[in-house]
């Protein structure tokens, strides 16, 4: 009676089962049998159906079949569960979205045609007040339209406002105005750095140069030295004459191309390079960028990133700079920028 009592709660359970089965257990009377019927309908590994048919006991077989459904019906019931959740998951998806599409049907016909409400809206207005070039803000554009038509809810939505946050936070078209008095920059490398008078005299002539021609094209500064003789102060005194903001990137230990160049949208947490990231925060298209222990890069399988320093570093190219995160070039010929090495025998050709 207790089998049968299980085998018809299992039944209400399961609902793969039909009445005539339970009918047909019903009317046996053997209770040897009756364990070998209930057990040959329970959907069973054959481990447990060979071990119930080789129970001689009949007291130990119908105490086994017991134990078997028992287990089958907590596992129906975990399904069930885990079925409901994921029934209430759909539904609050689709609900979602109902009410998003009735909002922008709502939207239309208030008049709102373009839709950019909301944060939108602010998104546009920072895109077109925004110095970037025509070509990145129609990038901005076509990309915010997409935003808009993608659920909050998806994956590629946090891309996509990700990809749009950066194009905007760059510096596009903005310049400090140099301070190119070498009497005054002379006297800040003095105040700042006692003897060092071949560098200091090294980095005015420098800084004549670029007063004499306007132009930062030529060789580029690289200090070098033992830890602690103030190769870094020495570039903070360079932008301090010069009235700059200093970006200082350390590039000890870098062996991944994708630490220069950026990575890829379509990475998982994906963003821009070294690069672009010091020249969103410096603010300017024209700061002194600090390349700190350049001489301690190395490559691996992952790439080359001196080879992709190169393009930064080289006159003819950096004004074409190629982010793989942002797409687009970006202009590094303004940026002055001074490298510094401990050892210069390790320095590659680049």
């Amino acid at each position: 009676r207790t089998l049968l009592d299980h085998f018809d709660s299992y039944i209400k359970i399961s609902k793969k089962i039909s009445a005539e089965t339970y009918a047909t257990v019903t009317d046996i009377e053997e209770p040897g049998r009756m364990a070998d019927i209930v057990a040959s309908t329970l959907p069973l590994k054959i481990k447990d159906k060979q071990e119930v048919l080789e129970t001689v006991n009949v007291k130990k077989r119908l105490n086994r079949v017991l134990s078997l459904i028992h287990n089958e019906k907590e596992v129906l019931e975990i399904e069930k569960k885990i079925g409901q959740r994921v029934k209430r998951s759909m539904e609050r998806t689709q609900k979602e979205y109902y009410l998003r599409e009735q909002m922008k049907a709502i939207q239309k016909e208030l008049g709102d045609k373009e839709g950019k409400t909301g944060e939108a809206g602010s998104l546009m207005y920072k895109i077109e007040e925004s110095s970037m070039p025509d070509s990145v803000r129609e990038t901005a554009r076509q990309e915010l339209n997409r935003y808009e038509k993608i659920p909050s809810s998806s994956a590629e939505s946090s891309v996509i406002r990700n990809y749009i946050d950066w194009l905007i936070d760059l510096p596009w078209g903005i310049y400090t105005e140099d301070r190119l008095d070498l009497k005054l920059a002379s006297e800040i490398l003095d105040d700042e750095h006692h003897g060092l008078e071949k560098v200091k005299e090294r980095v005015l002539e420098y800084l004549a140069v670029q007063r004499l021609t306007n132009s930062l094209k030529g060789p580029i500064l690289c200090l070098a030295g033992p830890p602690g003789v103030g190769k870094t102060s020495l570039a903070k005194s360079i932008a301090k004459s010069l009235d700059r903001k200093l970006i200082r990137i350390s590039l000890g230990g870098v062996r991944d191309e994708s630490e220069i160049r950026g990575h890829r949208r379509t990475y998982v947490g994906a963003m821009p390079g070294r690069t672009v990231r010091g020249m969103s925060k410096a603010g300017t298209m024209n700061p002194v960028f600090l390349l700190d222990e350049i001489d301690k890069m190395s490559s691996d399988c992952r790439g080359d990133p001196s080879s992709a320093m190169l393009e930064v570093l080289d006159p003819e190219q950096n004004h074409n700079f190629g982010d793989h995160y942002i797409e687009e070039t970006f202009d590094l010929s303004q940026v002055l920028f001074v490298a510094t090495a401990n050892n210069l025998a390790t320095n590659l050709d680049p």
